[in-house]
């Protein structure tokens, strides 16, 4: 049967994507391929990412105005958040569910991010 097998990527306009692109390096590692964008390697745990339309009038997306937000999945959360922290980022906002732990950083371009480090 034909089907979507995951998330592809993620494709958006930005003022300055150089600016933006050196921002995600230096803040949360990305590796930023001659192309200018990033590529990520399979995890080893069966997760290929979520989709998951929102209420047109939620408010999880603030503090930005944007119409989507982005889920980034990592390995040692209080590790990111170090490093966005040394280069002067602070989380809007942290959870702990039982199926993992969150925060929220807001980009250049005024994007909400989450960051999910899954459970165990």
């Amino acid at each position: 049967m034909a089907k979507v097998l995951g998330l592809g990527g993620v494709f958006f306009k930005a003022s300055d994507p150089k600016a933006l692109a050196d921002w995600y390096a230096r803040v949360l590692g990305f590796k930023i391929e001659d192309w200018g964008g990033a590529v990520f390697e399979p995890s080893k745990k069966p997760f290929t990412g979520n989709w998951s339309p929102f209420p047109a009038d939620t408010r999880y997306f603030e503090p930005s105005a944007a119409p989507f937000m982005v889920n980034f999945v990592v390995d040692d959360l209080e590790g990111v958040l170090a490093k966005a922290a040394a280069a002067g980022v602070e989380p809007t906002g942290r959870q702990d569910e039982g199926y993992g732990k969150f925060a929220w950083l807001v980009d250049p371009e005024g994007l909400k991010i989450e960051l999910w480090q899954p459970a165990e």
